[in-house]
């Protein structure tokens, strides 16, 4: 299945399916999903990266046990909204899923959604450094899911 819009997304995941949110570092993979109605998203758990393949099961996996029928990637864009390496690198994250599993995959904009995710975890939660680090990938995931899927709603 090829990379679609947003707005290609909703009529493109089966209904009653959830739809994942991926937040891609350089270490971790931050992940949320969706409720079946595609309107909410939570924060579900954060991967450590570790070579393509051993992501893609874990995914796979973790798709399987959750009912989702597509992905959305955080796109990291300059603030300028320009593409750098980190996107290419998102991007080829993308192509090298659609060869592993056949779901609509989708792009949403990630600027500054882990500094929001931290602000809030400070600001609101009180949280430690420790533990700020725990759970900032899963909650960046689940802030950028949340965005596609109120993109989506419109």
């Amino acid at each position: 299945m090829p990379i679609v819009t947003l707005a290609e997304l909703r009529e493109a995941v089966p209904r009653g399916a959830r739809v994942m949110g991926l937040d891609l570092g350089s270490k971790t993979i931050g992940l949320a999903l969706s409720d079946g109605g595609l309107s909410i998203a939570s924060p579900l758990v954060t991967l450590a990266r570790k070579k393509f393949t051993a992501d893609a099961l874990a995914l796979k996996t973790l798709i399987d046990e959750h009912g989702v029928g597509g992905l959305v990637l955080g796109l990291p864009l300059n603030m300028d909204g320009t593409e750098g390496p980190r996107c290419q690198s998102t991007r080829q994250f993308a192509v090298n899923l659609m060869e592993k599993f056949d779901m609509p995959i989708a792009f949403h904009d990630e600027r500054l959604s882990t500094a929001a995710v931290e602000r809030m975890l400070i600001g609101e939660a009180d949280m430690t450094r420790k533990r700020r680090g725990e759970v900032v990938d899963k909650m960046a995931a689940a802030y950028i899911l949340q965005g596609a899927l109120d993109i989506k709603a419109r």
